[in-house]
């Protein structure tokens, strides 16, 4: 495999406390061919050069909430050969970026995705998807291709491409301001021919934190984008579908905010601007204007590694709930050395089990010793402390997070 070198590009804007966390891991990946792009908007930014690695970090400024072009200027300021991107409420796993660079193993990949799990750390979120040129996707089967006019589905927290693609092809098309950026890139990919590649090894987390457009639960705030993208991405793709599929579109999110309201999550009013906002959305994206601009080659500045040596191994600590100040204090302190650490906490009931990457910096599996983790397994199980402790860091940390002391 070529040496290959990787610029991960993180685009944030309104959740710096999400950023610091984001960054915080990605520092931790075991690699030393990778720099840090972060394009953020002023406290994004400000929170960035708190950090204490801020000096590794390329800053750029958001220039204007779009996130596709924030994301063309991460690849104008990259100077690896291969460009990842992470959302900014989402977090890779250790081996992430070399995993990632592993994709490109042949020089037909042109891009390349992986596995996004859940807020509980353990389901799997998105997975290997299909995606037509109406923007519906599909679970695939783990030997399944996509469909002659289907790409696979790239996912925008957890995807890469060769920059050398990107060049030739030009990068995202800020008519998306938000939503289907990347599916518009992966189907313009797959138009040409090119090979994408799903990465079971390339795993990212993923928090769906609140922002202008949800709640933290994911209770919707505003349609417009949604309606404007889908519309702008039908036009491009499905140019003799669009009216009916905008009428699906509408059924659909009609649908969601009534069971929404059933639940009691969203009031009449907020149901009324929900629908409101989507077809205003519908009404800008049927004349918003395409641009897919030009990527440059690699800027001069040359790459900028973000270390020269990898971090120490990972230090793991296991114990019961009643523990946890202690065990969290112990794993503080390492990651304040510069040392990552993993934290398992269990306690005696069924509760089922969540693994995080925390605020302080450690990654952390907790739940009841008799619950499950594997969410095909029983929901009441039998063990011993130790017995579970020892098939728990063997199922979820040995495989990925595999450099321990």
């Amino acid at each position: 495999m070529p040496d290959l070198r990787l610029s991960v590009v993180v685009v944030s804007a309104g959740r710096p406390r999400a950023l610091a966390r984001c960054l915080t891991a990605i520092g931790q990946m075991r690699s030393t061919r990778f720099e840090v792009i972060v394009v953020a908007d002023d406290d994004g930014l400000a929170v960035a050069r708190t950090l204490p690695f801020a000096d590794r970090l390329t800053l750029l400024p958001q220039a204007r909430e779009n996130i596709s072009a924030a994301r063309n200027a991460g690849i104008m300021a990259s100077a690896g050969e291969v460009v990842g991107f992470l959302d900014d409420d989402a977090v890779p796993e250790p081996d992430w970026a070399e995993a990632l660079l592993a994709g490109f193993d042949t020089p037909e990949v042109a891009a390349v995705t992986g596995p996004v799990l859940g807020r509980n750390g353990i389901s799997l979120q998105w997975g290997r998807m299909a995606v037509d040129s109406l923007g519906q996707d599909r679970w695939l089967q783990d030997a399944q291709m996509p469909d002659p006019g289907e790409a696979l589905k790239l996912h925008g927290t957890n995807m890469g491409f060769r920059r050398s693609v990107l060049t030739r092809t030009g990068g995202f098309d800020t008519g998306f301001r938000f939503y289907l950026d990347d599916t518009d890139l992966a189907l313009r990919l797959a138009s040409q021919g090119l090979r994408m590649q799903y990465l079971p090894d390339a795993v990212v987390h993923h928090g769906f934190a609140a922002s202008p457009r949800r709640r933290a639960d994911r209770v919707p705030l505003n349609l417009h984008d949604i309606g404007a993208s889908s519309a702008l991405f039908l036009r491009k793709h499905a140019p003799m579908q669009v009216d009916a599929a905008l009428e699906r579109l509408v059924t659909e999110q009609r649908n969601r905010v009534l069971r929404l309201a059933r639940q009691r999550r969203l009031a009449p009013p907020e149901m009324r601007a929900l629908m409101e906002s989507l077809a205003a959305g519908i009404d800008e994206g049927r004349a918003r204007d395409s641009d897919v601009p030009t990527v440059a080659p690699a800027p001069s500045r040359g790459f900028a590694p973000f270390r020269a040596s990898l971090p120490p191994p990972m230090t793991r600590r296991d114990g019961w709930m009643h523990r946890a100040a202690a065990l969290r204090r112990a794993a503080a302190a390492d990651v304040d050395g510069g040392c990552p650490a993993a934290l398992l906490l269990l306690e005696p009931t069924p509760r089922k089990h969540r693994v995080e990457f925390t605020e302080g910096g450690w990654w952390e599996q907790r739940g009841g010793l008799f619950g499950p983790s594997d969410r095909s397994a029983p929901r009441l199980q039998a063990w011993r402390f130790r017995a579970r402790t020892a098939a728990e860091w063997a199922r979820l940390f040995s495989g990925r997070f595999c450099h321990y002391r």
